[in-house]
């Protein structure tokens, strides 16, 4: 497991346009499709990362909390699966319905939505606004396996309240960590 940062993405830079297969249900779902009302959630994830395995039930709880005030959360799995088969479609399903997710788990099998957002690591988050700008970029809270911290989601929590109460862009924006993106 290589220990990867997540890159910069620009604060207000507006989202790149994605339109991607949902695992879940076979169907595609654009980004215009998915955002929310007050803001958009992206995370790049995959199933067999310690990292995302040690926050799954803290971003399903995040999703519950926000998405009833209108920010909804949209996960992406872009791993290539011909060496790492288990972050492939049927089983990004299986760990779909296994969890409950309540988001859609896209698969990016050419990789190219990765690469238009320089994702970096699994997980990799990004908070955007109604206009699909930019607010945040960074680490879910500071929890990571085995260091004793407990899953929160404070980082996200506080750009997504920020952004629901119009205050602003959150000045401290520690990068995520986690495994790095299995490329092509």
């Amino acid at each position: 497991m290589a220990l990867t940062e997540s890159k910069e993405f620009t604060i207000g830079k507006k989202a790149p346009a994605f339109e991607l297969v949902n695992a879940v249900n076979n169907t595609l779902l654009s980004l215009v499709k998915a955002k929310g009302k007050k803001g958009t959630v992206l995370m790049f994830i995959c199933n067999h990362c310690p990292f995302v395995m040690h926050v799954n039930e803290g971003l399903i709880q995040l999703a519950n909390d926000y998405q009833s005030k209108g920010i909804h959360f949209v996960a992406i799995s872009t791993n290539e699966i011909e060496n790492y088969p288990q972050d492939g479609p049927q089983f990004m399903k299986e760990v779909a319905e296994n969890l409950n997710y309540p988001f859609p788990y896209l698969f990016d099998d050419t990789q190219e939505v990765a690469k238009a957002y320089d994702a970096a690591c699994t997980p990799d988050f990004y908070v955007f606004d109604a206009d699909l700008k930019a607010v945040y970029h960074g680490q879910l809270d500071a929890s990571r396996p085995g260091n004793g911290i407990p899953v929160t989601g404070e980082d996200i929590r506080n750009a997504m309240d920020n952004l629901l109460e119009n205050k602003g862009v959150l000045e401290n924006q520690n990068p995520s960590v986690g495994c790095g993106i299995k490329w092509k």
